[in-house]
């Protein structure tokens, strides 16, 4: 059951409702008589949905406790909750099979049943769904798959671009040098040479 804001004082009968924060004082309305007031600091003041049942394992929650009430009486009112102790936890028994013997009270279990009452009558027993729920664990489950995807292209991304980057890196090989070609002298040039060497020899023999 959802108990937001639905607060019990100490010493005041019935249940209220937080309307506003005062400066020295909490303004609260009355789920029955809707009628205002201000509880000072002073005033005991404890809010339905921060308070749990004992039991042999772990502490449930008052809107659990209300849960499996409404399921028992299949949305109807619980027992009186002035019925005698033996009958309280006899019923108490049946709703909540673990609860602890040692630190629940008769006036706790008396407490219980009446304020499961007041909300029932008032028609403010408001179950929580558990549809919402799952709906925040499918979304959150998506989201993980997207953020994991996301990160696998960027480090493929990655990874192909540093490819990229070594193969532009390689060096070429030089290339050989062709030597270069030795110059041969003109015909001309050399016809003339020959042409004075058979001058020369020609004189001498004179």
């Amino acid at each position: 059951m959802i108990l937001k804001d639905i607060l019990a004082i100490s010493g005041q009968p019935g249940l209220f409702r937080f309307i506003a924060q005062g400066k020295n004082a909490i303004i609260v309305e009355h789920l029955e008589t809707k009628k205002r007031s201000s509880a000072f600091s002073s005033a005991k003041v404890s809010s339905l949905d921060e308070i749990s049942i004992f039991t042999e394992k772990e502490d449930m929650p008052l809107g659990k406790v209300f849960d499996l009430i409404f399921e028992k009486e299949k949305g109807g009112p619980a027992v009186d909750p002035k019925s005698e102790n033996d009958k309280l936890k006899a019923y108490f028994t049946e709703v909540l099979p673990e609860y602890s013997r040692e630190r629940v009270y008769t006036s706790d279990i008396r407490k219980v049943v009446l304020w499961y009452n007041i909300l029932q009558k008032l028609n403010l027993l408001v179950r929580e769904e558990p549809e919402k729920h799952e709906e925040v664990e499918e979304t959150r489950e998506k989201v993980k798959e997207r953020e994991s995807e996301t990160v696998k292209a960027a480090a493929s991304k990655k990874k192909e671009s540093s490819r990229v980057k070594e193969s532009a890196t390689v060096k070429k090989e030089p290339e050989e040098k062709t030597k270069p070609a030795l110059k041969k002298k003109p015909e001309s040039a050399e016809k003339g040479a020959r042409t004075t060497k058979k001058k020369t020899q020609g004189s001498k023999e004179k």
